[in-house]
This record gives structure tokens, C-alpha cells and sequence, in this order.
């Protein structure tokens, strides 16, 4: 099996003192918040959701919506800021979507969004930072 390397990379050790342990839970160990827990699922200024691993630009905030699950949800990522694999964790069969310059955690991106995409990117708020215009 391939391992792909991403260009930002940490020892675990260096992860954790990047990252609180919520964050290297949800982000290096492909955790998940409680729902409703984050302040950024109720962020409605303009502006970017970055990686809190990397800072990487992940989100634009045109593009959240409010979907109702309590998580931050997006209905597109910036261009090549997010990649996907297959999570079949917990028994279920799920794409995971992941910083694409880190490589951490950030959610799961589901086929029942809004238009256009028709896309939900369900985001860990903790796994974000956020940075008005």
C-alpha cells in the first residue's frame, strides 16, 4: 500500500505541541467533535477556514451553509486544498476529506448538499482557524 507524503509533515511529537489535544485528537487520530461544540459552526463573517495544522486555506466562507447537523459545513473547498479517501470506520462506508498539504483530519464530505455541488463538507470546527476579510 502506498503511503503518500504530504509537504508539511510533523514526528508525532511535533504534533502535539502544534496542536491542543482536541485538535491532535480529531486531526491525527480522525476524531470527531461533539455536535454543536464549536464556535466556528455559528461563524457567519466573510472571510477563510484554514488548516489549524498548517494554515492552509481550506474554505471560503461564501461557501458555508447552515445543514443543521452542528457541525461547520461547506459545500466546496478552495481549489486543491482538500483531498478524499475512503473511511470505512464505525462499520460504515464514508469519504473522508483531508488537508491536502498536511494531510490532517478535518471531516467527512457527504452527496447531500445545496446546490451547485450538491456537496456537504462536514468540517470539525476545532480543525479550523478562522480569519476574517
Amino acid at each position: 500500500m502506498d503511503v503518500k507524503t504530504f509537504p508539511v509533515t510533523h514526528t508525532e511529537e511535533e504534533w502535539r505541541k502544534i496542536l491542543d489535544p482536541e485538535q491532535y485528537r480529531i486531526m491525527r487520530g480522525h476524531g470527531t467533535e461533539p455536535a454543536g461544540s464549536c464556535a466556528l459552526n455559528y461563524e457567519k463573517r466573510a472571510g477563510v477556514f484554514s488548516c489549524a495544522g498548517c494554515d492552509q486555506k481550506l474554505f471560503a466562507s461564501h461557501g458555508k451553509f447552515e445543514s443543521g447537523t452542528g457541525w461547520p459545513s461547506f459545500n466546496d473547498p478552495l481549489p486543491g486544498a482538500v483531498e478524499t479517501s475512503e473511511d470505512r470506520s464505525y462499520g460504515m462506508r464514508r469519504t473522508e476529506c483531508h488537508c491536502s498539504r498536511c494531510g490532517s483530519h478535518l471531516g467527512h464530505v457527504f452527496p447531500d448538499g445545496p446546490p451547485p455541488t450538491g456537496l456537504r463538507y462536514c468540517i470539525n470546527g476545532v480543525a479550523m482557524n478562522f480569519t476574517p476579510e
